[in-house]
């Protein structure tokens, strides 16, 4: 069987089974390592077709992977905030209903803080809105293919920045909701007054420091008569949305790094893509 140069059979010298664009695809397995590390030193029968397509990819793709895969940081980014932001509602809707009944709501005896819902529209709806569209950029969802990469990474920035403000609102008022502690039928020392409707844990300036707080002394906890266990409830739910709003200023501050670089260097994925189409090009 005859061959070409270096030793490769001619493409009308191949079987009907093979297709012609196969040829040279063994030198590429072969000296694969030495194409990416050292584009300079090729096998002298090495198609020149190959190695430019070789040499492309390798400076195309080397911008991204020098910052991070956008694409790939996006898949992760979004769906994290998506169960973030679901459980961010969750526990702001739980604290209007302490211990599960509804009847406190309805009589208005319900914290101040937890009425100002900052689980619902800042950790809650500003970043399930950034999610929905990092999720759908990082899975080239169909509403988003058809408006370029570069744009969507920028609109998830802006959404990004937008989220961080949420959850930092979030964060600061489940911070005062945990200082001013939770609003409760309790005995006063006064006997004037009796049983009353109040926050017996909020401190008057120069009272008492934060060590001092209620939160550190489980023992008074039960000066609250009624609601049944609100303060647990109270304090349970308001730290979780601590948590969560921490959690979601770190990926969201993540995100608008990575969108910036999606500004500058595009998805990696869609550079790799479109030269893995080249024959023998893995």
């Amino acid at each position: 069987m005859g061959g070409g140069a270096g030793g490769l059979p001619c493409s009308s010298q191949l079987p009907a089974a093979v297709p012609s664009h196969w040829v040279g695809a063994p030198f590429l397995q072969r000296s694969g390592a030495v194409m990416q590390l050292f584009p300079w030193k090729q096998p002298r029968n090495t198609p020149r077709v190959l190695l430019l397509q070789s040499q492309s990819r390798l400076l195309l793709s080397f911008p991204c992977r020098s910052v991070m895969c956008v694409g790939r940081c996006s898949r992760i980014v979004g769906p994290c905030l998506l169960v973030l932001g679901m459980l961010s509602v969750l526990a702001s809707i739980l604290l209007l209903f302490p211990g599960g009944a509804w009847q406190y709501l309805v009589d208005g005896h319900i914290s101040r803080r937890a009425k100002i819902m900052p689980g619902t529209w800042g950790g809650g709806v500003m970043v399930l809105l950034a999610a929905t569209h990092i999720t759908a950029v990082g899975w080239r969802c169909a509403c988003c293919s058809d408006c370029g990469t570069r744009r969507n990474a920028f609109l998830s920035v802006v959404l990004s920045k937008l989220a961080l403000l949420g959850s930092a609102a979030c964060f600061f008022f489940s911070g005062l909701g945990l200082t001013d502690g939770p609003l409760c039928l309790y005995n006063t020392t006064e006997p004037s007054n009796g049983l009353v409707w109040d926050y017996p844990f909020v401190d008057t300036p120069g009272d008492r420091g934060l060590a001092d707080s209620y939160l550190f002394y489980p023992s008074t906890w039960s000066t609250c008569l009624e609601p049944v266990g609100i303060v647990a409830w109270h304090v349970t739910f308001f730290s979780l949305l601590l948590l969560i709003s921490a959690a979601e200023m770190l990926l969201t501050f993540l995100q608008i790094i990575n969108g910036c670089a999606g500004c500058l260097c595009g998805f990696c994925e869609g550079k790799e893509a479109g030269l893995s189409r080249v024959p023998g090009v893995r």
